[in-house]
């Protein structure tokens, strides 16, 4: 596929942990360099700690572009990436998603915590009702986010998520192949979102 379909930039959400196994932060210094090497910027969460600092180093190592988004707080807490060229501070957690959405056109969710889950969770549901047109991808190291896509797909079956908003969804466990489903996704190649009249 030529990059002219990649998106330019994807955030990414993850742990602030780097999680007790070890082919977590091995995901994510491999997308990291998928991301670097396709030239696609990263916007994140601008903290140092957990696998945000594993890829927002891993992309500054491989020449690429990185936009840290971190809220005041946190800055003053001492956990902000003090390397990254690009770091907006911003008063508050809403503010910094919003900001995160706004700079990015796709979301990626390594493995994390409840403010992965709730983040990337999110992104799904503003691409839902057309507040964006932004595709939203889990790297599902170890099958990390089975039981996650399980639940979606029960939601589908109960009727609480249709079909085509399911679709919104891409998951991948190879980091390469899940930024090429997000620009396939981009180039228009996946289902119609759901329609206002829908909701």
């Amino acid at each position: 596929m030529s990059h002219s379909n990649h998106p330019r930039r994807i955030c990414v959400f993850c742990g602030s942990s780097t999680g007790s196994r070890p082919e977590h932060r091995a995901a994510a210094e491999q997308l990291a360099f998928q991301l670097a090497s396709r030239k696609i910027g990263v916007v994140f969460g601008g903290g140092c700690v957990g696998l945000m600092g594993v890829v927002a180093d891993g992309v500054l190592a491989h020449g690429g572009h990185v936009t840290g988004v971190i809220p005041s707080a946190m800055v003053a807490r001492e956990l902000a990436h003090r390397g990254l060229p690009d770091l907006r501070i911003v008063s508050s957690m809403h503010e910094r998603k919003a900001l995160m959405a706004e700079l990015s056109d796709a979301f990626i969710a390594l493995p994390g915590g409840f403010g992965t889950f709730e983040e990337f969770c999110e992104a799904v549901t503003w691409t839902q009702l057309g507040l964006h047109q932004k595709p939203c991808g889990l790297l599902n190291v170890g099958g990390f986010y089975d039981p996650l896509l399980a639940l979606f797909d029960r939601a589908v079956a109960d009727g609480f998520i249709r079909p085509q908003n399911r679709s919104i969804v891409v998951a991948d466990a190879d980091p390469a192949a899940l930024v090429e489903r997000l620009a396939e996704f981009q180039s228009g190649t996946e289902p119609a979102l759901m329609r206002p009249e829908d909701i």
